[in-house]
């Protein structure tokens, strides 16, 4: 094998370790560590959960024998800054690394090339770049989220093949398989955050929560502005384990205070909800991503607002027809076909029978 392909070999292993942390590391990075030494693994890691430590210094206490020599493998530039751990730079130097690899450049602030310069002052050969597109896509989010101090907004929704999401009658139970509902879950447990419209929660009472072993529970973000959420809806009877955040504007004082009680943060916006201010004070509260399960409505008016950055769309191979059936994305609508959001680096699976699409939103409506 050549020196690339041993790279890529092992990058591969750190990436796959990196995965790991889905769901856990939040607003930190997912990263994975490999450490090799005369051709063999002697230490491995990932960063495990936010606030613990990161995958650097998790591999190097796990070393089978001395990395004194050896070579890492990282999909993450090394930290070199104090914050809830210690620099893995430092840890990098201690063990005597000859040689680190990283798939791609921190942009944090705090990092952003200065831990690869201190590892280049210590000796140490550093190679940059290994599977960059595969660990740039790995954390999309914390890139996106770093950069402009907003919440990454996942939009998903399940169709039929003439592009409705519930009957005439508004019967949505269920429009793809229950593989693709599964794989709904390991969504939520993706992405640190769910919203959804008041409609939805009036309509469906959904818990919005994680259902997979292992799996962590999204917050739970509901647009509100009339307050109209139910006591004895199972968002409100939840919300003490589950952190729920309605969004509303004029709140009735009694019912807003209630709520509290029960364990609901209520967040207030003057006037009406403004989504771009929503999700300035929901960045400032490390909520780096989302996850929108609304209806018509709430799509349309993420997109309206330019602020989708991916979309999940399920398609499901059943048609149902209906003139007043409800749609994915709702509102007033383009005039030209050259103004419709367009998606780049799209991918199609199929699960069970239905076709899951997904993509990076490319263009978004001026006006929809």
């Amino acid at each position: 094998m050549t020196q690339e392909e041993i790279d890529i070999k092992y990058m591969k292993r750190a990436l796959e370790l990196a995965k790991k942390g889905e769901g856990k590391t939040a607003p930190n990075p997912m990263v994975g560590c490999v450490v090799v030494k005369d051709g063999e693994i002697i230490g491995e890691g990932f960063h495990e959960e936010y606030g613990k430590l990161h995958a650097e210094r998790n591999a190097l206490n796990s070393l089978s024998k001395s990395a004194e020599g050896a070579e890492l493998y990282v999909t993450l530039e090394p930290c070199c800054h104090y914050g809830k751990t210690p620099p893995c730079t430092e840890a990098i130097i201690e063990h005597k690394i000859k040689r680190v690899i990283i798939a791609c450049v921190d942009e944090n602030p705090l990092v952003g090339g200065q831990g690869i310069e201190i590892l280049k002052k210590h000796g140490i050969c550093v190679t940059v770049g290994v599977l960059k597109e595969e660990a740039m896509k790995l954390n999309e989010v914390f890139f996106h989220y770093i950069s402009k101090k907003r919440p990454f907004i996942a939009m998903k929704y399940a169709m039929t093949l003439d592009g409705k999401i519930a009957t005439v009658s508004r019967d949505s139970k269920w429009i793809t398989s229950e593989e693709s509902r599964n794989f709904v879950q390991v969504l939520r447990n993706r992405y640190k955050a769910i919203l959804v419209g008041i409609h939805t929660v009036l309509e469906d009472d959904p818990m919005l929560n994680c259902r997979i072993e292992g799996g962590v529970n999204p917050v739970r973000i509901i647009l509100d502005s009339k307050l109209r959420i139910p006591i004895e809806s199972k968002i409100v009877k939840t919300a003490k384990e589950i952190e729920t955040i309605v969004v509303t504007t004029k709140a009735d004082e009694m019912k807003k205070e209630t709520l509290k009680s029960l364990g609901v943060k209520i967040m207030e916006m003057q006037n009406e909800i403004c989504l771009p201010e929503l999700l300035t004070r929901l960045g400032e509260r490390n909520i780096d991503s989302i996850l929108v399960e609304g209806g018509g409505r709430v799509h349309g008016s993420f997109l309206q607002e330019n602020l989708v950055d991916r979309v999940y769309a399920f398609i499901a191979p059943k048609l149902i027809g209906g003139e007043k059936a409800l749609s994915p994305v709702e509102g007033k609508g383009i005039q030209k076909m050259a103004d419709a959001v367009k998606l780049k680096d799209t991918e199609c699976t199929v699960i069970a029978k239905d076709i899951l699409i997904t993509g990076r939103v490319e263009k978004c409506l001026q006006e929809l």
